[in-house]
């Protein structure tokens, strides 16, 4: 195993209102570093339009490290039915071998979780839903894992419901989470919710980390642009947010998971950073 294993964690680019500046540093800081691993947990676009799509491929493609790719609920397509039922993935062809990819490093593996759905029964769409199917493929590969090899999930929708039935962020997800806690799983990476976030999640099986990454677009909550990065040395995974304005991580990361993904700041007001308390490293399995 190397010294240590770099990772970035991106999500929510938003291409189509993507900040151009945020993703020139980044790629920058990804040529740079030349982390062992990007994984993008979902909404490349912001309207699941061909042009969006084409501007995502082409940013990630010129990305000269191993990559993964979530859908978010942003990708799905939103103005043609008939393809958002009967070929939801058609606009992702050309990196069709990245989304969902797992990647596996010395000791330790990014495994995806799908949480982006074509329907489900509620109105509101842009929410969460862990299938059976899809938390069945997860735990699977996790369980065909070498001995000892720790695990990344990724996916699009924080896990944590919030505690109504009618509007849980993601449904399935306290299953998935507890389902997780029984597995050698370092943290489930998410975005969604457009800030970053480091929080343990308690479940009748033990807990679990959630790690949430902000983003990359001009939808800014109340945090500016920024990205994680992971290292892993073996025992401890470390995470710091990057950003251009050089916030502190303890500062850009929120302590909580919100009900909503819509960004409430306009363009023009001040970024109000949210304090919060640093949490200890959950134990490893």
């Amino acid at each position: 195993m190397p010294a240590e294993t770099l990772l970035f964690h991106l999500s929510d680019i938003h291409f189509g209102l993507e900040d151009r500046r945020a993703l020139a540093w980044v790629e920058q800081e990804i040529a740079r570093q030349q982390p062992q691993a990007v994984a993008i947990t979902g909404d490349l676009t912001m309207k699941a339009r061909s042009h969006e799509f084409a501007a995502a491929t082409r940013w990630i493609q010129s990305l000269d490290v191993p990559v993964t790719v979530e859908v978010g609920n942003h990708d799905m397509p939103y103005f043609n039915l008939i393809e958002r039922f009967f070929d939801p993935y058609k606009r992702f062809r050309a990196i069709a071998n990245l989304v969902e990819r797992e990647i596996d490093l010395p000791g330790i593996a990014i495994v995806p979780l799908k949480t982006a759905v074509r329907a489900q029964p509620r109105f509101n769409w842009s929410k969460g839903w862990v299938t059976d199917v899809a938390l069945e493929k997860c735990l699977a590969a996790i369980d065909a894992l070498p001995s000892g090899t720790q695990a990344l999930v990724t996916a699009h929708h924080p896990l944590r419901e919030v505690g109504t039935t009618g509007t849980a962020l993601t449904h399935g997800g306290n299953r998935a989470l507890a389902e997780l806690a029984r597995r050698p799983v370092l943290g489930v990476l998410t975005g969604h919710v457009h800030d970053a976030f480091d929080l343990v999640e308690d479940t009748p099986n033990g807990p679990v980390r959630m790690i949430g990454a902000g983003t990359l677009s001009q939808r800014v909550r109340s945090t500016p642009p920024g990205f994680n990065e992971l290292r892993w040395d073996g025992e401890r995974l470390r995470v710091s947010v990057r950003n251009l304005e050089d916030v502190e991580t303890e500062a850009m990361q929120i302590d909580d998971v919100p009900q909503d993904a819509l960004p409430p700041r306009q363009p023009g007001q001040p970024v109000a950073p949210v304090n919060r308390v640093p949490i200890a490293d959950p134990p490893v399995h």
